[in-house]
């Protein structure tokens, strides 16, 4: 699979890794440089590289992606309850269980396609948060969510008044107060916790690259452009999309159970119809079927979500304060219609202008000032060959 990768493609990721591990200082200009963002551009940005190896690569839309992330989530936690708070457990067990989930999902949702395969996705998807929700409540714990607790002090303690953590308490690890993730003892927490984020999302950036240039990548896109050609030619297309299916959420699994590592608890609340109609708006705004669009739209969509939603009345009036007053009244008054509890309206709008006007997403805008910069460099090269003067025969 290395093989597939040109220098191009090493010279992108090597940028890639660089831009992800600068983010603590090139984000504070923007107010984004706390470790809580910066976790969350992470490891949202990993759950829309998976989605989009699903959405961009073969087309197919689901609308039930958030079902893998709350699997994740809730498998992560729970090694963390019976194994130990090391991370390296919490991850295997999350890809794996959220991978196994992915396959029984997809094996009977990829019989359909179009539109019929994105709503059974979505039934799915909202069977699984209804489930989490009221039915496993012993499993998930309801709407309270599942949290981390004490090591038991006894064997006669029950079970819901402490955790067991086995490999914990056989390596005889100590622990005071609230128990915290951590990585052979650093935890996953503050600048520690997106770094560890941060690499994860290399890695899977990585992975996608190598799966976008490999054989198996171009038969995803293959299927994308006429999945019926390939099957008059005799190729069997449905287990390549049950693999992509898988792999997609897998990804998901993995950034269910980053958001548990940073924060220890889960709730059926990340399993929501909204969860995944985010992460494809993520992917949208992005740029479906790019490399890098989706983590640009994820980076968008979380700094948007911190900081638009956290303005208030008293900010606005700094900012129109130039205004007078009667006016000024009147700017504020509509701007909060946009801001704080109103955010989304203003996600809405973002959302409508760009795919309006680029239909391919941030990455077809920069594509197109690329464009544009390079046709006005030849432009002006050429102008200046045509007048200068022509030398005299000698």
């Amino acid at each position: 699979m290395l093989r597939t990768l040109s220098r191009s493609d090493w010279l992108l990721l090597i940028v890639f890794a660089a831009v992800v591990l600068t983010l603590p200082w090139t984000m504070q200009p923007i107010g984004a440089a706390y470790p809580d963002l910066l976790q969350k551009f992470a490891i949202y940005g990993l759950f829309a590289i998976g989605f989009n190896i699903l959405f961009g690569l073969t087309g197919y839309l689901s609308f039930g992606h958030a079902a893998f992330l709350g699997v994740g989530s809730y498998a992560a936690v729970w090694s963390f309850k019976l194994l130990t708070m090391n991370v390296l457990p919490a991850l295997a067990l999350s890809v794996a269980v959220a991978g196994v989930f992915a396959f029984l999902i997809g094996y009977v949702s990829l019989r359909r396609s179009g539109i019929y395969f994105s709503i059974l996705t979505l039934a799915f998807a909202q069977m699984s948060y209804n489930l989490a929700y009221s039915v496993f409540t012993p499993i998930t714990n309801g709407e309270t969510g599942l949290q981390v607790r004490a090591i038991r002090a006894s064997a006669e303690t029950p079970l819901r008044d402490g955790d067991v953590r086995i490999i914990d308490q056989a390596l005889g690890v100590q622990e005071v107060g609230i128990p915290i993730s951590n990585l052979f003892g650093m935890k996953m927490s503050g600048y520690p916790g997106f770094y560890f984020c941060a690499v994860l999302l290399i890695i899977g950036f990585f992975i996608a690259l190598s799966i976008s240039r490999s054989n198996f990548g171009m038969m995803l896109k293959a299927i994308k452009s006429n999945q019926n050609r390939l099957k008059y030619t005799g190729v069997h297309t449905r287990p390549y999309l049950i693999a992509a299916f898988v792999i997609s959420g897998m990804y998901a699994g993995l950034a269910g159970s980053l958001l548990s590592i940073t924060d220890p608890i889960a709730g059926a609340e990340r399993m929501q119809w909204t969860a995944s109609g985010e992460v494809v708006l993520m992917t949208i705004l992005g740029g479906a079927g790019t490399l890098i669009g989706p983590v640009l739209g994820a980076g968008l969509i979380k700094y948007a979500e911190q900081k638009v939603s956290s303005w208030n009345e008293g900010i606005l009036h700094d900012a129109f304060s130039l205004l007078p007053g009667p006016v000024q009244d009147f700017f504020v008054e509509f701007a909060t219609l946009f801001v704080g509890e109103g955010w989304h309206l203003t996600l809405g709008l973002m959302f409508m202008i760009i795919v309006i006007f680029l239909p391919g997403g941030l990455m077809e805008g920069f594509r197109r000032l690329r464009r544009a910069l390079t046709s006005g460099r030849s432009s002006a090269s050429r102008t200046m060959s045509s007048t200068s003067p022509v030398q005299e025969r000698g």
